[in-house]
């Protein structure tokens, strides 16, 4: 993946967010999706190393659509200014992995669960009071924590969600909307060698999470 050709095509879309400069360049656009195709393949193969239940994937169908959905947005930009690509079953709202790249130049990637279905997230907050324990130990994890330093705090509620004791421990964690590791850092100036390394070690560091959430949510 030529990182610097990307966040350039990026940087351009954001300044020009609309259909005509998107067509005048759409043959890099190509280009760069295509490149892209490869780097997540590259990424399914390197994360099914830790976590089998990924190496099926088909890096195309993992890969998100530039264009969005304006329908319900006040947001009317008709693309998306970064490549993005979850490792899981996008239909089915599993627990999963998920990097993206941004127009500027920042790799996010991280794993867990985002926005999960109220049966769900009851399941999870419910699971935090039942095991405690293991939930103590997850958000123990040396790895997880460093590079994560804890579940990401987007949308948390300001109360305790009805029926679950305010003095809890984890209380804080109860509160949440989305049970998701997330770390950033720039790759504008200087992108690692090997990238898809580099998405599949933060990957690595979220897996307990996932793997805590599958089970949880298997019950």
């Amino acid at each position: 993946m030529h990182v610097p050709a990307l966040v350039q095509f990026l940087e351009g879309l954001a300044e020009n967010n609309n259909r005509p400069w998107f067509l005048h360049n759409k043959p890099a656009y190509d280009i760069l999706r295509e490149e892209f195709q490869t780097l997540v393949g590259e990424v399914i193969q390197k994360t099914a190393k830790f976590d089998k239940s990924i190496e099926h994937l088909d890096p195309k169908k993992s890969m998100f659509r530039i264009y969005r959905d304006t329908r319900f947005s006040k947001n009317k930009d008709p693309y998306k200014t970064h490549f993005s690509a979850v490792i899981g079953d996008k239909k089915t709202g599993d627990p999963c992995y998920y990097f993206q790249i941004t127009h500027e130049g920042k790799l996010g990637g991280g794993g867990g669960i985002y926005m999960p279905e109220p049966p769900a997230l009851k399941k999870i907050r419910e699971a935090i009071v039942e095991d405690s324990a293991s939930f103590t130990k997850l958000m123990k994890n040396k790895k997880f924590t460093a590079r994560f330093g804890g579940l990401m705090d987007e949308d948390r509620l300001q109360r305790p969600p009805k029926g679950f004791p305010a003095d809890h421990p984890h209380i804080e964690a109860i509160k949440n909307r989305h049970f998701f590791g997330w770390h950033e850092q720039s790759i504008a100036k200087r992108a690692p060698k090997d990238l898809a390394g580099e998405v599949a070690a933060q990957f690595a560091d979220a897996e307990p999470l996932v793997t805590w959430l599958r089970g949880v949510l298997k019950r």
